[in-house]
C-alpha cells in the first residue's frame, strides 16, 4: 500500500508538538474567550505550504469541505472552519513567542536522534523574497526634526497619483528611488534590490538557508534586510550557531561566488570552517579559500532546490 505523504509527514509534527507542549501552556490563559488551538495553527502553517495556498482565507475556504485537511488537523468533519480574521490574529501571537524557531529545531532533533544530518560537509545560500508591499507604497524619506514642525509641502512634488479608490495610478518616470531616499509607507523594513543586472528593484528581505550536505535538510535558516553585505554576515551568523553545536573537528561550506570576500572568509577560518566557493573576478577576494568550480557547477545543491520551491510554491 502506497501511503499519502502527508501521512508520513504527521508522526513528526505530532511529536515536535508535544514537546511544545508547556511553550503553548504559558501562551493561552486559562479564563477568556475561546480560541484556535496553538497545534491547528502550526499544521495549519505547513498546510499552506505544502500546497501553494496564496491566503489565510483561501485556505480557510478550503479547509471547509477538504477531508485531508481535516484529517491532517485533527478535526471532526462536522467541525466548522476557521474564520479568517481570526485565523490571522492568532497566528501572529505565535510568530511573536518565535514559535516557528521552536518548532524549527524540534523537528530538526528529530532528525539528528535518526542520524540523519551530517556534521562535517555544509551548503549555504541566500535568496531574495518579495514582500507584499507595493513599489506605489514608497515614500521619500522625511528628515527627522526632533520635534519641531513638519516642513511644508513641497510645490515641486509630483501631483498625486490619478484613479479611484486605494490602488491609484502612481508614475515614477524621471524619478531616482533608493534605499537612502525613499521607504515604504506599508512595511518599512522592505528594500529595494534586483536579483541581477539588468533586473527590475523590487521590495525584498533577503532569506539564508544553511544546509547539510548528506541528506539536504536544512539545518537553519534566517531572515534579514536585503543589504548588500546581508548573505555574508548572516552566513556568519549561522556558522556561529552550527560551531556551538559542532564545537569539535573541522567543517566545510560549499557557497556561491557572491560569498567570495576577504571578510567571510577570514571569518570562516576563525571559525575552523573551510569555504570552498568559485573564484571571483577579484584579486584579493579569496584570501586563501578553495577553489572548485567543478563542485558548484556539476549538480546544483540541494539548497538551490529549496529556494526555487520556496519562491514559486510555497509562497
Amino acid at each position: 500500500m502506497i501511503l499519502h505523504p502527508i501521512r508520513r509527514v504527521k508522526p513528526f509534527v505530532e511529536a515536535a508538538l508535544a514537546e511544545l507542549s508547556p511553550v503553548f501552556d504559558q501562551m493561552y490563559a486559562q479564563e477568556g474567550r475561546p480560541s484556535i488551538p496553538p497545534e491547528h495553527l502550526l499544521k495549519a502553517c505547513l498546510l499552506i505550504a505544502f500546497y501553494s495556498i496564496r491566503s489565510e482565507r483561501q485556505f480557510c475556504e478550503r479547509l471547509q469541505h477538504d477531508l485531508l485537511f481535516k484529517w491532517f488537523m485533527d478535526l471532526n468533519i462536522e467541525d466548522p472552519a476557521f474564520d479568517q480574521s481570526t485565523f490571522a490574529k492568532n497566528r501572529d501571537r505565535l510568530l511573536k513567542h518565535d514559535v516557528s524557531r521552536l518548532f524549527f529545531e524540534a523537528v530538526l532533533n528529530q532528525a539528528r536522534q535518526l542520524h540523519l544530518l551530517s556534521n562535517q560537509h555544509f551548503t549555504l545560500d541566500g535568496t531574495l523574497l518579495e514582500s507584499w508591499a507595493s513599489l506605489k507604497s514608497l515614500k521619500p524619506r522625511r528628515p527627522n526634526l526632533g520635534g519641531q514642525r513638519k516642513p511644508k509641502r513641497d510645490s515641486r512634488r509630483p501631483p498625486p497619483g490619478k484613479g479611484g479608490g486605494r490602488n491609484v495610478e502612481v508614475d515614477f518616470h524621471g524619478q531616482k528611488r533608493s534605499n537612502d531616499t525613499h521607504v515604504s509607507s506599508t512595511d518599512g523594513e522592505a528594500r529595494l534590490a534586483r536579483k541581477g543586472k539588468g533586473r527590475e528593484a523590487k521590495l525584498n528581505f533577503a532569506g539564508h538557508l544553511l544546509m547539510e550536505n548528506r541528506n539536504g535538510l536544512a539545518v537553519d535558516v534566517l531572515l534579514t534586510q536585503a543589504t548588500g553585505t546581508a548573505e555574508r554576515e548572516a552566513g556568519l551568523k549561522m556558522l556561529h550557531g552550527l560551531r556551538r553545536r559542532h564545537r569539535k573537528g573541522r567543517l566545510t561550506l560549499g557557497a556561491d561566488k557572491n560569498y567570495d570576500t576577504g571578510d567571510f572568509v577570514a571569518g570562516c577560518r576563525a571559525l575552523e570552517v573551510t569555504p570552498t566557493s568559485p573564484r571571483t573576478s577579484i584579486p584579493n577576494a579569496a584570501a586563501g579559500s578553495t577553489a572548485a568550480p567543478s563542485l558548484i557547477s556539476a549538480t546544483p545543491p540541494a539548497n538551490v532546490f529549496v529556494s526555487g520551491w520556496r519562491r514559486s510554491s510555497a509562497g
